[in-house]
This record gives structure tokens, C-alpha cells and sequence, in this order.
């Protein structure tokens, strides 16, 4: 099977996966570097600076940015996740997809050869399923349990409630949950929402979020847009 982030330019601390083998590092580990649980598996995907991915769970053809996280038992398939995400245990990112529309429903008609059904598999449903990107923003909260469905886009500062399932796109700095989901309430005014995105202190150098790390601490969504905008 092609492999399709291998091609992808890389920026600074980004690292491309091809298949991930944990070994015992030889030498003092790079502290920016990707952490990947040695029960993780990660194909063909990229991680940035300063993530981490936990125990049992399962990347394939994901980019993840820096600093973003998803702990233990989590999967994400096909999906683009931008930084300071924070995913919770057992969330689902585009887990599989079935053709409904076809008489068939299992996966025998497009994993032919694992049935001894055929000498190639279904390319073309695979592309389907690639076409159908989840997309997160920056800084995004995923909540415990939670599924985002295949083809869902999630604004930069939004929060997935656990247990909800995302079927509809999520603007961004809005709290949603339930099945489907829905919205719950923004989390800030708009010109509030509008400054931060102005501000993207997402984008910063990792010496700048050091030095406001107090007032990331200390002040809340308001004042902090007021000093930084």
C-alpha cells in the first residue's frame, strides 16, 4: 500500500512515521521530540515537537501538530490536527466507514484478499475513505469517549463533550455534545473569539510561551486578548 504523508515537506521538530517500532533510546532523548507509548501503533503519519501519543492507540495517515496530545485507547484514521489539541481516552477520530449504499456492508467486498476472494482490494473505497478528512483546529478539547465522525471539520478552541458523537462541523470556541452533538454555547464573546484568532499565540516560538506563561495562567480570555492583541 502507498504510502501518502511520506512525501509531505516537513517543518522544524516534525517527524514522519512509516510504521512505528519503540526502541530504548541509545542516547539522552531529543526533550522536543515525539513520545509514543511502546503499546502505540503509528503508521504513515507525522507528529510534531512535544506530543505525545498513549498506550493501545492507533494512528494511520494522521498529522498532528505541535504540542497536541490523545492519551490511551484513542484511534484516529485520515484526520489533520492542528496544535494544542488535547484528546481524551477512547475518542474516535474517523473510525470506519461501511458503503451503505451497496448490498454489502462487510468489508470482505473491499479486504478481498484477506478473504482469498480476489488478487486486489478495493482501491477505490479506501480513496472514498481518504476523501473524507477529520479536520481539527487549534487547540481543541476532545472529551473522554467522544467520535467525530468521517468529513467533520472542528474549530480552532472548540470542546467535544464525552460520549459525543460529531456528525455536523463545529465553529470555532464552541462546547457541543450529546448524540449528535450539538451546540451547547460559545465560549467567548465574539470579539473575544476574533482576538484570539487575531493573537493565534498557537503560532508562537516555544521561548515566547515561556515568557507569558504567567498571564496564560493568571488572566482570563479578555485581558489576555487585551494585552496581546
Amino acid at each position: 500500500m502507498r504510502l501518502r504523508l511520506a512525501d509531505r515537506p516537513l517543518e522544524d521538530g516534525y517527524l514522519y512515521f512509516d510504521r512505528y517500532v519503540h526502541q530504548e533510546p541509545a542516547e539522552a532523548r531529543d526533550s522536543a521530540a515525539p513520545v509514543v507509548h511502546k503499546d502505540a501503533q503509528v503508521h504513515d503519519s507525522i507528529l510534531g515537537p512535544w506530543t505525545r501519543v498513549g498506550a493501545r492507540t492507533s494512528f494511520s495517515e494522521v498529522s498532528m501538530g505541535a504540542y497536541s496530545y490523545i492519551v490511551n485507547d484513542a484511534s484516529a484514521n485520515y484526520a489533520e490536527i492542528g496544535k494544542f489539541c488535547s484528546i481524551a481516552r477512547d475518542a474516535r477520530l474517523n473510525p470506519g466507514n461501511h458503503p451503505t449504499w451497496k448490498a454489502a456492508l462487510h468489508h470482505f467486498t473491499y479486504r478481498t484478499r484477506s478473504y482469498e476472494l480476489g488478487p486486489e482490494d478495493d482501491h477505490d473505497f479506501f480513496e472514498w475513505r481518504r476523501s473524507h478528512t477529520v479536520t481539527l483546529g487549534h487547540d481543541v478539547w476532545i472529551g473522554h469517549g467522544a467520535t467525530v465522525l468521517p468529513g467533520v471539520s472542528i474549530g480552532t478552541g472548540s470542546v467535544v463533550g464525552a460520549g459525543a458523537v460529531v456528525s455536523k462541523d463545529v465553529p470555532p470556541f464552541t462546547i457541543v455534545g450529546g448524540v449528535p452533538s450539538k451546540p451547547i454555547r460559545e465560549r467567548f464573546p465574539k470579539a473575544v473569539q476574533d482576538g484570539l484568532l487575531a493573537v493565534s499565540w498557537w503560532d508562537w516560538s516555544h521561548e515566547r510561551l515561556a515568557d507569558a506563561i504567567d498571564d496564560f495562567r493568571d488572566l482570563d480570555a479578555d485581558a489576555f486578548v487585551e494585552k496581546y492583541a
